[in-house]
């Protein structure tokens, strides 16, 4: 049970490191304003910036493969060790979530309203809820052979 929690707490944050990669790769000009405010003072700043954020964007890409590529492998892992599907896939999904808006603010900045902020919070409570149940327990008598 705790493996597959594991699991899928990992499988969400390399979700949120997936789309993360993808917002660098593919959004606007992200990279190079990271280079710029990186390199300012330096006298061949602009210079370099003005073409390394393009195999940066390559570089992001691939991240973004490989990020999803292992959180499927890590989300597939939680789904064989847990005792439920549902606790798995709701575990990723809160991990995810919580890991984007954490990654979100560092990198971008980002602010977030108290509505996400409470969205979050009743995913924690059903999160709470599904891994607090006890999984039944099924008796012979209770399946129907076909």
């Amino acid at each position: 049970m705790l493996c597959g929690s594991l699991y899928a707490l990992f499988a969400g944050f390399l979700g949120a490191a997936a789309s993360l990669s993808a917002k660098l790769s593919l959004g606007p000009a992200y990279l190079q304003e990271m280079c710029d405010s990186a390199l300012r003072g330096w006298s061949e700043g602009a210079s370099v910036c003005g073409w390394m954020h393009v195999p940066l964007r390559f570089l992001c890409g691939g991240l973004l493969l490989c990020c999803n590529a292992v959180m499927w492998t890590m989300f597939s892992k939680a789904l064989r060790h847990a005792s439920s599907s549902a606790g798995a896939t709701v575990t990723t999904t809160a991990s995810n979530f919580i890991c984007s808006g954490l990654l979100g603010r560092l990198v971008f900045r980002e602010t977030h309203t108290s509505l996400w902020w409470a969205g979050i919070s009743l995913t924690l409570c059903g999160l709470m809820v599904l891994h607090a149940a006890a999984p039944e327990q099924q008796t012979p008598q209770d399946r129907k052979d076909i």
